[in-house]
C-alpha cells in the first residue's frame, strides 16, 4: 500500500515542491529581508528596550533591502522561465 503511495506517474521527484524548491526558499528569504529591512527605516518599534537602538542603521539596513530584492527578483525569473 504504500509503494502504491509513494508512486508518481507524473515525472517529478516527489519533493515537496517538485524542482522549484530552491527558488521557493530564496523568494521566501529574499522576500523577508526586503519586507523587514524596509519595514525598521519606515516605522521602527514603539517600545524599545535599554539596549535597544532609536532607529535602525540607515546604511546596513538599505544595503540588506537591496540584497533581499535582488534575491526576490532572482527567484521570481527563475519560476516563471
Amino acid at each position: 500500500m504504500l509503494t502504491l503511495l509513494a508512486a508518481s506517474d507524473s515525472g517529478s521527484s516527489g519533493a515537496f515542491l517538485g524542482d522549484d524548491l530552491i527558488p521557493y526558499l530564496v523568494l521566501a528569504i529574499g522576500g523577508a529581508l526586503l519586507a523587514g529591512n524596509v519595514a525598521a527605516i519606515l516605522k521602527p518599534p514603539a517600545k524599545r528596550g535599554d539596549d535597544d537602538l532609536d532607529q535602525a542603521p540607515l546604511a546596513r539596513s538599505v544595503v540588506m533591502a537591496v540584497l533581499g530584492a535582488i534575491a526576490a527578483l532572482w527567484a521570481l525569473a527563475s519560476l516563471l522561465t
